[in-house]
């Protein structure tokens, strides 16, 4: 069964490796695993063309699309490890109420807040600026319920004593000691954010109408829509599908060594 699921989540990936070493002609002449003959200067040349194009633009779209899942996934973490710690160890009036409102946000589906957020941005004049894009990625439900989830579960309450009989205020506990202690699900929760905003095609569409400040997904399916014209495209596609799926790939092999269970365990005995 690992098997398979391997076969199948690395399948369209492998396709996208090999088609992005062909030009147009040869990516409706050929198998769809094969090589042909110079792929890998094949390749470099779909690199240069898509890094040219339109004056470069793809540079820039790739720049866009790591602010806004780069900066959203990291202050979106941050606001969610704030909020899920408060929730797990602090007492104030309206906690119940506030926990049932976030599972509640849980079960929205994001593509119907989309119209209700373009009309806050609209609101703030924010429309066709990054700041569309980046403030609703900040909060997430998801990553809150995780949060507190991981904190109830992981920061042992005799060691918030002892650092508060130290003396240390409740910012310098977070900051020096819960912080570590949380390092596998700001992990988990980075990731997913990363993913989430990576990937987001509704929200740039609706918030977005300048060429410039598009991510990689609307840039990408921008010139899909002129393939039709201009069959080289089809192929600049495909090869930018591939370089806009490597900072994915990079981040989860680099951060894996963080997904490590209970790193207080056995550390404090309650």
């Amino acid at each position: 069964m690992l098997a398979a699921a391997l076969v199948y989540c690395l399948f369209p990936l492998l396709w996208l490796l090999a088609a992005a070493t062909k030009s147009p002609s040869e990516l409706y002449g050929t198998a769809p695993f094969g090589l042909t003959p110079h792929a890998g200067e094949r390749l470099a040349g779909n690199l240069r063309a898509l890094f040219s194009r339109d004056g470069g633009v793809f540079a820039r779209w790739l720049l866009n699309t790591l602010v806004y899942a780069g900066g959203g996934a990291a202050l979106g973490t941050l606001l969610a490890a704030l909020a899920g710690h408060a929730l797990a160890w602090y007492r104030f009036p309206g906690r119940g109420l506030v926990s049932v409102l976030i599972l509640g946000g849980v079960m929205v589906p994001p593509a119907v807040l989309a119209v209700p957020v373009f009309l806050l941005m609209s609101e703030a004049g924010l429309t066709n600026t990054m700041w569309a894009v980046l403030l609703p990625s900040l909060v997430s439900p998801v990553a809150v319920h995780l949060m507190r989830l991981f904190s109830a579960a992981s920061v042992p309450g005799s060691l918030l004593e002892a650092a508060r009989l130290d003396g240390l205020g409740e910012a310098a506990i977070f900051a020096r000691v819960v912080f570590r202690l949380l390092a596998p699900g700001l992990t988990t929760v980075f990731l997913f954010q990363l993913v989430a905003v990576w990937n987001n095609f509704l929200l740039p569409l609706i918030v977005l109408s300048d060429q410039d400040l598009y991510p990689v997904t609307l840039g990408l399916v921008a010139w899909q829509g002129n393939a039709v014209r201009d069959a080289a495209l089809t192929t600049l596609v495909i090869t930018g599908s591939l370089v806009a799926v490597l900072p994915l790939i990079a981040a989860f092999l680099l951060l894996q060594r963080y997904w490590r269970a209970d790193l207080a365990a056995g550390g404090v005995k309650d």
